[in-house]
């Protein structure tokens, strides 16, 4: 028989994915305060990821958003984001799974977020639509090797080093 574990580093994962869906409804409801901007990097392979067909070919592992000046119709939901970003002058509308999100950060502000994919079935908090910045688009790559996909368990996370002091 089988024991039954109470999975922290997935309720922790879950709850500080809520935290990109809240600062990303209240961008929505708001704008970005003062000097606020945000960097994304998201998986572009994750079920549910609706990117254009040219940036997934550009971006097959990993891309890079930033919402910071331009960008247009930020949507949110308990699951996913959207939003509208101008790459190369074309506006392209992304849709992106807060499960998908590897990382997400505030420069302004010294604060930033790494996550485990998660995988479908556990992304319970996944943020909606969004809108892209023109320029806004800074995209990267990771290859990582298929161990690095399977979730850490019993590490400790501190914020401290995101901390202000």
């Amino acid at each position: 028989m089988a024991k039954e574990q109470l999975r922290y580093d997935k309720m922790v994962e879950t709850a500080l994915r809520g935290v990109v869906r809240d600062a990303l409804r209240q961008v929505a409801d708001r704008g970005l305060p003062g000097n606020h901007h945000f960097y994304l990097t998201f998986r572009t392979s994750y079920p549910g990821v609706d990117i254009p067909e040219y940036l997934h070919g550009q971006y097959p592992n990993e891309m890079t958003i930033v919402l910071q000046y331009q960008y247009y119709g930020l949507e949110i939901d308990e699951e996913k984001f959207a939003v509208t970003l101008s790459f190369n002058n074309v506006h392209e509308r992304l849709e992106i799974p807060l499960g998908a999100i590897t990382t997400f950060a505030d420069p302004s502000v010294n604060f930033a977020l790494q996550f485990q994919p998660a995988l479908p079935a556990e992304s319970a908090a996944v943020a909606p639509l969004g809108e892209r910045a023109p320029h806004a688009a800074a995209a990267k790559e990771e290859a990582k090797p298929a161990a690095d996909d399977e979730p850490k368990r019993g590490e400790v996370v501190t914020l401290d080093a995101f901390r202000k002091k």
